[in-house]
């Protein structure tokens, strides 16, 4: 299989998660569906982070080696915005090692507030958000209020979220 155009010959579910397997059989594989996460061609790297973020909840060790890739990522302008959506769900499931977590925090801050973010790269900047204050519980009082003072405008997903780590942050 070459992966560059298995993604551009189909954009499905079922493709995606094709895709996935393949790469998740060799770190070959798998550095070869990075490359195209990696892209700098638009179309390429949007049906990528799709089939990234399955093969990396299928084997979250072969993402290990690309953290860095992710985080770097999210400071990206001009790309999909698929790409910080995959990027932000893997994160929010891996052990982040701790020389990404300052970079780490500022753009999950950055993202949940700025009303424009999709709310799928909120909820799940929430999520890294609430984890990381565990090693850092100074940031729980920043979540907190950024949580409550834009409350009356977030979507449905956004407060579902909130409301679980409110309820947790409570408990701390």
């Amino acid at each position: 299989m070459i992966i560059r155009e298995e993604l551009l010959q189909e954009h499905s579910r079922k493709q995606a998660l094709r895709i996935a397997h393949y790469a998740c059989s060799s770190s070959t594989n798998f550095r070869e569906l990075m490359q195209c996460f990696l892209s700098p061609e638009y179309r390429v790297a949007q049906r990528a982070a799709w089939s990234v973020s399955w093969a990396a909840l299928q084997q979250p060790e072969m993402i290990r080696p690309y953290i860095k890739d992710l985080v770097a990522c999210l400071q990206r302008t001009g790309i999909h915005p698929a790409l910080i959506r995959n990027s932000v769900r893997v994160l929010e499931q891996v052990d982040i090692p701790k020389r990404f977590h300052g970079e780490l925090m500022n753009a999950c801050f950055g993202f949940i507030e700025t009303p424009a973010t999709p709310a799928a790269i909120k909820a799940f900047s929430l999520t890294i958000l609430f984890r990381l204050s565990d090693t850092y519980p100074e940031i729980r009082q920043e979540l907190k209020l950024i949580i409550e003072n834009n409350w009356e405008t977030e979507s449905p997903a956004f407060k579902s979220r909130a409301r679980k780590i409110l309820s947790a942050l409570k408990k701390h």
